[in-house]
């Protein structure tokens, strides 16, 4: 069998470890933001904190990383995915458990979320989708579905486990077992099995007698120069799309609880109706991941996208009604846990493998912006118009416009093929 021959099935057989690894990777990047909130109560109960200050922890760290983004990016295409997660665990690892040193000064709590922005930075979106998306040609859409569904672990984990181990051990020893503990598993896992193209590159070169052991071998994958990136309309488009549809749905997801109540939904209700999200994204992330992978890319990630402007649309007072409603949450759900997945997809197909890590470091980075800015918009828009319906139209015009963008795209370039034809990827 050559290496164009092969199917989604073979490299799933021989890549499935590495996106295991990859996707706890990825949860333990989100576990001190998914467990935010659990230790609001306590620690405001200690120090009389306010919640301001409480969850400003997580707009500090998503700043961080979205100016290190690029940056670290350049050090993932120079030195490989394995060289910088494997310290990068560690000292997230470190940082997580720092928190239980928190004594009651502000100061000292905001730089520690700098540190924690610092060190998770090396364990970002950007590390696990490099490694994957290079490994992974035939199967590489469902591979990153599965890869960034990590953080729907740790969403749907850390909440329980952060509970029981803050009744057992109180808040400190919590950040400790959640950093430690975690970390352990997840440092032993990318031990044994986290590689990517880089590492399959250098084998097979050594291999062929073109290096020799221990001599450093430069790796030279198949893609877009940095400059000819910066002028390439397909990666700003895909970028453009990200941030439109990344802002709109993040301030929707952020303000829905609102949304639903002040239309007359109680609060329990409401509750399990943003639950239904949690669920709907995994589907979600599975079957777009499917998709990407048997039709052309730019429609599947097009039509994913454009189809959040429904869920606006279905929230708009006059239109809402509880089937509305429960559709829009499963729409929402759907399309909400893709848009990373879509990205990384399409910026890999568009960019190839020789530069991804600073190509998809730049977008991550607007992703990281999108995110943080989104919730600040829809607050402004509401406090100025007293109510959300003029956000929620905008949400319908920039999710089709975000769409439009991507279903707009060209072809493909040929860089997959010439990647498997390199060999550099696993028969």
């Amino acid at each position: 069998m050559t290496q164009q021959q092969r199917t989604a099935t073979q490299e799933w057989k021989s890549g499935w470890k590495l996106v295991m690894a990859a996707a706890v990777g990825f949860s333990f990047f989100s576990v001190l933001l998914a467990g935010t909130g659990l230790f609001m109560g306590p620690l405001g109960d200690e120090f009389g904190w306010s919640r301001t200050l409480l969850s400003s922890g997580p707009s500090i760290a998503t700043i961080v990383t979205a100016v290190l983004s690029p940056f670290y990016g350049a050090l993932i295409d120079r030195f490989g995915t394995r060289k910088l997660a494997l310290p990068g665990i560690i000292l997230t690892m470190l940082a997580i458990s720092a928190m239980s040193q928190a004594n009651g000064s502000q100061t000292q709590w905001v730089l520690l979320w700098l540190g924690f922005g610092l060190m998770s930075t090396t364990i970002k979106s950007t590390v696990w989708t490099a490694a994957v998306a290079g490994v992974f040609v035939r199967g590489r859409g469902l591979a990153i579905g599965v890869t960034v569904a990590g953080t729907a672990i740790s969403q749907s984990l850390v909440p329980i486990i952060g509970n029981s181990l803050i009744a057992e051990f109180g808040w400190r020893g919590a950040f400790v077992w959640l950093g430690l503990g975690w970390g352990l598993i997840t440092f032993l896992l990318c031990y044994l099995f986290l590689y990517d193209v880089h590492d399959r590159e250098k084998e097979r070169l050594r291999k062929s007698g073109e290096a020799v052991e221990g001599q450093s071998v430069r790796v030279d994958l198949p893609g877009l120069t940095i400059a000819q990136a910066w002028r390439n309309s397909a990666l700003w488009r895909v970028a453009l799309s990200t941030f439109i549809v990344m802002l709109l749905t993040i301030g929707l997801g952020i303000h829905l609880f609102p949304i639903l109540t002040e239309s007359g939904v109680s609060r329990t209700n409401a509750a399990w109706l943003t639950g239904m999200m949690g669920v709907a994204g995994i589907v979600g992330k599975l079957v777009t991941g499917s998709l990407l992978d048997k039709y052309r890319p730019n429609w599947i990630g097009g039509l994913t996208m454009g189809v959040t402007a429904l869920a606006f649309f279905l929230l708009i007072d006059g239109i809402m009604s509880m089937p509305t409603i429960i559709l829009a949450m499963l729409v929402n759900g759907y399309a909400a846990g893709t848009k990373t997945q879509i990205c990384s997809f399409l910026a890999v197909g568009y960019g190839g493998m020789k530069n991804y890590g600073k190509i998809y470091g730049v977008i991550a980075a607007s992703m990281a912006a999108a995110s943080a800015s989104g919730p600040l918009v829809a607050g402004w828009i509401y406090d100025n118009a007293g109510n959300y319906e003029p956000f929620l139209w905008a949400g319908v015009v920039g999710c089709t416009i975000g769409g439009m963008l991507l279903f707009s795209l060209p072809a493909y370039p040929k860089w997959d093929e010439e990647l498997l034809a390199k060999g550099a990827v696993p028969a």
